[in-house]
């Protein structure tokens, strides 16, 4: 059985904002990583992405320039999957549609070395079900790393219902290695943080669509009512409002309850394409200095 002693080499599926940064944290503990994604021209965006956040925490003196050219050169990237045979270890963090994640697992599986093991990145959706695609469902597990993945200290690690007690074992201390802080989460829809982060997000979204309060005071009753470092439609806009109404509707369909019904106005945004910082438009519109209300 693999233990966190034996992995090497780390493959990472998806080289968006959550795979760029696992890729980071990963090279950076001193593993090889080989990145993969179907779109040569987010595998640019991600290294360069990478190479940038590097220069910074140099600059900052956080990290030194050998260190960062020892890094940056554990990082490979492409396109084929025939490469993820080489790792102990392939992590999946495409987008939280489970359809495409589906999709990876059965293409990932014929290339993989026969005692490595699968994480996916997933902040929602079922470990049992998505293990029971592949031919490896003991071997396979959530690692769930928070955003900005540098930055964030947790990684939520969840078990389906086959997950075997090595890999349980095997992925906390690779969690723990990266320097992270793990919660043990149990397989039901959005786990820990999500089920009580996202919620909350979505009660913000209809405290806007009943003209309770606007954007801006939503937000800052939030920030210095509760405490919080950024307002719900602030960090709504962060996560990505797509990612946010798939979230709620995880929770709505698995748990049956109407308290999880997603927001109509979430709905319409999404609709809109209005997504949030990463298309420059959400609650707030990001294309002048000064982030503005949309509502």
């Amino acid at each position: 059985m693999t233990q966190a002693a034996d992995i090497k080499k780390i493959g990472i599926i998806g080289s968006g904002q959550m795979g760029g940064g696992i890729a980071q944290v990963c090279a950076v503990g001193g593993f090889d990583v080989y990145l993969a994604d179907i779109s040569e021209d987010a595998l640019d965006r991600a290294k360069a992405l990478i190479a940038k956040r590097l220069g910074r925490q140099v600059d900052k003196g956080t990290l030194s320039a050998e260190d960062r050219d020892a890094a940056l050169a554990r990082v490979a990237t492409g396109q084929a999957y025939e490469a993820l045979g080489e790792c102990q270890l392939v992590i999946e963090a495409a987008t939280e549609d489970e359809d495409v994640k589906r999709a990876i697992f059965k293409e990932l599986v014929p290339h993989l070395n026969k005692d490595a093991l699968i994480a996916t990145n997933t902040s929602s959706i079922s470990i049992t079900r998505m293990a029971a695609i592949t031919d490896r469902p003991e071997r396979f597990i959530g690692m769930h790393f928070m955003n900005p993945v540098p930055v964030m200290k947790l990684v939520e690690i969840i078990r389906g219902i086959a997950t075997s007690e090595e890999t349980f074992n095997t992925v906390r201390d690779l969690a723990i290695a990266l320097g992270k802080t793990t919660a043990m989460a149990e397989d039901f829809p959005a786990f820990i943080v999500n089920r009580i982060l996202l919620p909350m997000i979505n009660e913000a979204v209809y405290t806007l669509y009943e003209g309770v309060g606007s954007v801006e005071s939503i937000d800052t009753a939030i920030k210095l009512g509760a405490n919080h470092p950024m307002g719900p439609l602030e960090l709504a806009d962060f996560i990505g409002l797509d990612t946010c109404l798939s979230i709620m509707n995880v929770l709505y369909d698995g748990l049956a309850d109407s308290k999880y019904r997603p927001c109509p106005l979430l709905v319409k945004y999404v609709e809109a394409g209005w997504l949030g910082r990463k298309v420059g438009r959400g609650f707030y519109d990001y294309s002048g200095e000064t982030p503005v209300p949309t509502r």
